[in-house]
């Protein structure tokens, strides 16, 4: 046999024998016990691709549901039918509020009384976790529908003598805000324009790090949070800072702005969301090619681990 037949065996073997490890290290990696679901990727442009910011940490059958846009239980439903989750949309148990302005809300009365009336029972609070103002908000809204649930649960009624809905509000402070065996939830301030109180937040999960900006502008406190997390979920990115105006220089992140903080958070996955209209195809490749590493723009029902 000639030496050039036998390399190319040994080749071929070699070949082999990686792929049939390659095989087996893939058999062997356990999937992501945590997902990411965007239910909402829009701003307060009424655009019927993007709903309102609502996004979904699920560890495996827990969701953690991050602002409350218009939408959110809909949305929740249709990740359902697309096979993003099995969980029913009673399952959203748990939220935070980044901040209260009103394109991150307004499905809030929506998760209230959806999961309430949902609910096959036995019926469990809403455990909610937000800015200052969260608690007089609940309260607003609960009155707001007051009648809606007399009528409900009142004789005659289909949840009569049903318990009205339970909503446990939590104030933040920046911290641990919350923990279970699945998650660790820090709450982090950010810079939003003439809001005295807006968070970001970081999950800590048993496989993955997550940083959500909620809307923010510079001066960012999201590197110091990320520092090479998994996957970064950051507004903006859809404007140059030199053609945006002052209150978009004040309240939001343009994509220069957003290179400087990629480049200090060193995220594995940089998400944008909170966008308009479009794929901001643009702003993404401008993006990446000034930090350097890999950069998505969200839209609704996307998933990433």
């Amino acid at each position: 046999m000639s030496r050039a037949s036998c390399r190319s065996r040994a080749s071929l073997v070699l070949i082999a024998l990686a792929m049939s490890l390659s095989r087996a290290y893939a058999q062997s990696s356990p999937p992501s016990r945590t997902r990411v679901i965007m239910l909402g990727t829009g701003s307060p442009r009424a655009d019927p691709d993007r709903f309102g910011p609502a996004t979904v940490i699920q560890v495996d059958s827990i969701a953690y549901l991050i602002d409350a846009g218009v939408g959110v239980v809909r949305r929740w439903a249709a990740a359902r039918q697309a096979g993003a989750t099995t969980l029913a949309p009673w399952d959203l148990r748990t939220l935070f509020i980044t901040h209260l302005h009103s394109d991150h809300t307004p499905g809030y009365a929506d998760l209230i009384l959806s999961t309430w009336t949902l609910d096959p029972g036995p019926r469990r609070p809403l455990r909610v976790f937000g800015p200052s103002g969260t608690s007089a908000m609940t309260s607003h809204l609960l009155a707001a529908y007051e009648e809606d649930i007399r009528i409900r649960t009142g004789a005659r009624g289909e949840l009569a003598g049903v318990a009205p809905p339970r909503v446990d509000v939590v104030e933040l402070a920046p911290g641990v805000v919350y923990r279970d065996s699945l998650v660790t939830v820090t709450a982090f301030a950010v810079h939003h324009g003439t809001f005295p109180q807006a968070f970001g937040f970081r999950f800590q999960t048993p496989d993955r790090d997550i940083v959500i900006s909620g809307d923010a502008a510079p001066p960012s406190t999201i590197p110091a949070q990320c520092h090479g997390c998994d996957i970064l979920i950051h507004e903006g990115g859809f404007v140059h800072r030199d053609s945006t105006n002052a209150y978009g220089r004040e309240f939001h992140t343009s994509m220069e702005d957003l290179i400087d903080v990629a480049r200090a958070a060193r995220p594995k996955l940089l998400v944008l969301y909170h966008q308009t209209r479009g794929d901001n195809e643009a702003g993404r490749k401008f993006i990446q090619a000034g930090f350097g590493g890999r950069v998505v723009v969200a839209r609704d029902l996307d998933i990433f681990r």
